[in-house]
């Protein structure tokens, strides 16, 4: 540092720029993802923006990385992420004034068996909703596009025109520029050496050159991930994996060409491939028990001094990808290889970045775990930047959420997964999919080692659940399709034992959460739209984001005077904690949350005969006179004392019991002895969702997210606009209401053969896409497929026609009234109310 005296000030100078005492905004990280949140926190406006890089920019795996761009993602709203950023780099040149270097020829994804086809087809319904740019194209037009493919199994291809790739290097340059240009400060080289939070919620952040106090910081290091976040107790499950890509010579073939030739996927070979100058580059993803972890940094930390380095080559380990390539792209056998680049990338267990404010520190922020960091760059700069800037998310990215893992997240567990998921980078993407690395984890109910044999089991934030089980006879085990497969039977079978009979299911995986304090009521009324239930009382209450979008669906319920338990689902446990925490700190309410979620065990017990098999257990009188629909008591159940709701998700007569963990198979055991005359036996989650689509239940996550808001979501019933306290988004929904909706949730039945809607389908109607489905169906019930979906106001009436895409074809949809089934509190309402 220099330091400049003059009478009246006193300026400190470090690497040629203006010392910052303070910073809004601290970014770790000068790879391409931390630049381009620096460019875009600026761009926005945000004064006093300060990036830190421990050496160079784009050191670590930004430098060597194939800068492969694509509009293509399975993921819903990362489509937006990866929509965002090819437009960002295609007028990066012109804003900044700095080269980019980016090549649109566009991209293929090659589907070599019909099972692949299929996967392409079940894309491509859930693109036509969305701006990409994305077509299912024939063996003939990909022959065209791409003259050098041997077609001999080529039977279509995924075609995204504007994909290709741009070099790395000089994207990060430019965003580096245009950071600078609107005023964001980057100090390079400028270690970060300790971050320490102050009593107020910001950072002191520690370099050799001083200390900056930070608002917040972001740490967007990459395979330095987990060390930044060690300096403040975190074990981030991030893990640097060897990736090998290979470059050619001059290949005459492709230097004959007139035009650059597309990326090509070749998803069987699990490689990709794409022209480089004259030649080809090609790179793998190896098999799981051939690829190689850096599992060392995870132990002993990343080698000092280690930015702008590689590790030694295998070419032996990627042969098989190797050979399955000159097979499609035959030029590539006269090839000569001039370069082997095996670089580390940073890789979570689900392959998905954690990207946002981080639960257990205050004005922490991640943006790490970027496996493809450079198509993900300049869409998550903007996602975060606008997140920082206005409070709220600009749309919901909750399968990022660096809250979706926990304590359970160990290091073996992190490994198995990594290992897999770059395995995996290209098998068949499923619906419902399963992948079984890493588990059971320590997260297992109290019931697990009882069903494991018995059940096809999910997975979910670490728990193991039950999706459905076995009986004699039955196809078992995990049989992904697109089609009807091995589960529908014996899911119609457990539709039709909580229709008739009793079902307990196993819910444990809820989130669930103690509120209480002397402002705990004051607190949650601040949180939640709806008012909160009397002592004894349940209800569903809903925490909206500033501008009036669903942010969580929450079940609540007042135990006693002051203190409440919380319910959400099992992937918003810490995503709901960090927002409620939050808003403890902003308001300084005298509350106490605590997370009892691995404390409670809790099974439903559901059906008409669920009242008398719990009442052969217990004393309490399980009556509906004494026993009221959303009560809560707490009753000894079997010897074990324990808290009743009366609540069900599948809209039968039923009960969830939250039990102590240790208790659970004992209740467990219990209940199912005490219901054999009446026929008991388990059910599983997709059972579950069946019969809640059949009563019109809404899903976060699906019908309700950071997409939506609850009047167009028809959430209107829990939504108290007239109660007093002025909570979250109330102004926001009185101005959404008074302007009038656009667009509405609607209830379909649709005819289908053996395929049903799963979600996010396209909807057309006259040639023109009008609407997308949230969730889907079959119901065992009334027979037939159905569906949630977003329509037009105009097109919400009883028995409009549409259409709904699914494998390529349309099938015929009609809007229904809701619900197809009506919940059994209903029924008995009805049943009363005719007999009066």
């Amino acid at each position: 540092p220099v330091v400049l005296n003059a009478p009246s000030f006193t300026v400190t100078m470090v690497l040629g720029k203006r010392w910052k005492d303070t910073a809004e905004t601290v970014i770790i990280g000068g790879g391409c993802v931390g630049v381009s949140l620096a460019y875009h926190l600026a761009k926005a406006g945000q004064k006093d923006v300060v990036l830190l890089e421990k050496s160079e920019l784009t050191a670590g795996s930004t430098w060597h990385a194939a800068g492969l761009t694509t509009y293509y993602h399975p993921g819903i709203n990362l489509k937006k992420v990866h929509y965002h950023s090819i437009k960002l780099y295609e007028s990066l040149e012109a804003e900044t004034g700095q080269a980019v270097g980016f090549h649109q020829p566009g991209s293929i994804r090659i589907a070599s068996t019909p099972v692949r086809v299929d996967e392409l087809k079940y894309q491509m319904a859930r693109t036509h909703w969305h701006p990409t740019p994305q077509w299912l194209i024939t063996p003939e037009k990909i022959k065209e596009l791409f003259p050098l493919l041997n077609m001999d199994k080529v039977l279509a291809g995924l075609y995204n025109p504007g994909d290709g790739h741009i070099d790395p290097y000089s994207l990060t340059m430019a965003l580096a520029a245009g950071a600078r240009m609107y005023g964001a400060q980057i100090y390079n080289p400028a270690l970060v050496s300790g971050l320490t939070p102050t009593s107020d919620g910001k950072w002191d952040v520690q370099t050799p050159y001083g200390t900056i106090r930070a608002n917040r910081i972001v740490n967007a290091t990459g395979f330095w991930a987990r060390e930044v976040g060690q300096q403040i107790g975190f074990e981030h499950p991030t893990i640097p994996v060897h990736h090998q890509y290979v470059v050619t010579a001059t290949v005459p073939e492709v230097k004959a060409l007139k035009a650059e030739l597309p990326v090509i996927r070749d998803l069987e070979g699990s490689y990709y491939l794409r022209q480089e100058r004259d030649g080809l580059l090609f790179g793998p993803y190896e098999r799981e028990e051939k690829m190689v972890l850096q599992d060392s940094w995870v132990r002993d930390g990343v080698p000092p001094g280690f930015g702008k380095e590689l590790f030694e080559s295998d070419l032996d380990r990627i042969m098989h990808h190797v050979e399955m390539a000159m097979e499609m792209v035959p030029v590539l056998k006269n090839a000569d290889i001039i370069n082997i680049v095996s670089g580390p990338i940073t890789y979570t267990p689900d392959l998905l970045p954690m990207v946002g404010p981080h639960q257990g520190a205050r004005s922490y922020w991640t943006a790490i775990g970027f496996g493809y960091g450079v198509i993900h760059a300049g869409g998550i700069g903007k996602f975060l930047s606008d997140w920082i800037v206005t409070g709220e998310p600009p749309y919901d990215l909750i399968e990022c959420d660096p809250n979706r893992y926990g304590k359970w997240t160990t290091v073996p567990y992190m490994c198995a997964k990594a290992r897999e998921s770059y395995g995996f980078n290209n098998v068949v993407g499923y619906p419902k999919e399963e992948r079984f690395a890493g588990r059971p984890t320590n997260r297992t109910s109290g019931v697990y080692e009882l069903l494991k044999g018995k059940a096809s089991m999910g997975f979910h934030a670490g728990w193991e659940q039950p999706h459905w089980f076995y009986k004699p006879g039955d196809n078992v085990g995990y049989k992904p399709s697109f089609r009807r497969t091995n589960w529908f039977g014996p899911v119609g079978r457990e539709c039709k034992l909580v229709m008739e009979k009793v079902g307990v299911i196993d819910l444990t995986p809820f989130g669930k959460f103690m509120v209480k304090g002397k402002d705990s009521h004051k607190l949650l009324d601040r949180l939640f739209a709806n008012t909160m239930p009397k002592v004894g009382l349940t209800n569903i209450s809903h925490m909206l984001t500033p501008t009036g979008r669903v942010y969580a669906e929450v079940t609540i319920t007042q135990l006693t005077p002051g203190e409440f338990l919380l319910i959400t689902g099992s992937g918003s446990e810490l995503h709901d904690l960090r927002w409620m925490e939050e808003e403890v700190v902003e308001g300084a309410y005298d509350v106490d949350i605590s997370n009892v979620t691995e404390d409670i065990g809790v099974l439903g017990v559901a059906g008409p005969k669920a009242r008398d098999v719990l009442q052969k257990l217990t004393q309490e009188d399980m009556s509906d006179a004494s026993f009221k629909f959303l009560h809560c008591k707490p009753i000894q159940l079997g010897g074990v004392n324990l808290r009743a709701i009366r609540i069900s998700y599948t809209g039968e007569l039923g009960w969830e019991l939250y039990i102590p963990h240790k208790d659970m198979a004992a209740v467990y055991q219990a209940i199912m002895a005490a219901g054999e005359d009446e026929g008991i036996d388990n059910f599983g989650t997709y059972a579950m969702s069946s019969l809640r689509l059949e009563k019109g239940f809404r899903g976060w996550g699906a019908e309700m997210n950071c997409d939506t808001n609850p009047l167009e979501a028809g959430l209107d019933y829990f939504i108290k606009l007239n109660k007093h306290a002025d909570f979250i988004g109330k102004a926001a929904l009185q101005e959404i209401k008074a302007k009038g909706l656009k667009r509405k949730l609607s209830y379909i039945t649709m005819d289908t053969d053996d395929v049903d809607p799963e979600g996010n389908e396209t909807i057309w109607l006259n040639g023109k896409v009008v609407g997308n489905t949230t969730s889907g169906a079959y119901s065992y019930t009334t027979q037939q497929s159905l569906a949630f979906a977003y329509l037009p106001v105009e097109l919400c009436s009883v028995g409009q026609k549409v259409e709904v895409e699914m494998l390529g074809r349309k099938y015929p949809a009609m809007v229904v009234q809701e619900p197809l089934v009506l919940t059994e509190p209903t029924r008995t309402r009805l049943q009363k109310k005719s007999k009066a």
